[in-house]
């Protein structure tokens, strides 16, 4: 039997604009609301991420998190 989607969790985030942008485009092409895309991601997060790319762009993001808050 299918597992019922329920959206049980609400959390206030604070994302940056680019991010929010992607969030909206890959929400818009998969025909769901952002919601639904942030679970499909975090359910779905160990395979469907490169392990290699992503601390290297967690590297440079953490790198530039102080200049992009001021």
């Amino acid at each position: 039997m299918p597992k019922r989607f329920r959206l049980t969790r609400r959390f206030t985030t604070a994302m940056t604009e680019d991010g929010y942008r992607r969030l909206r485009k890959f929400a818009d092409e998969a025909g769901l609301d952002e919601g639904e895309a942030l679970s499909f991601v975090f359910e779905n997060f160990d395979s469907i991420m490169d392990e290699g790319a992503f601390m290297q762009k967690m590297r440079a993001f953490n790198s530039e998190l102080d200049a992009r808050k001021r």
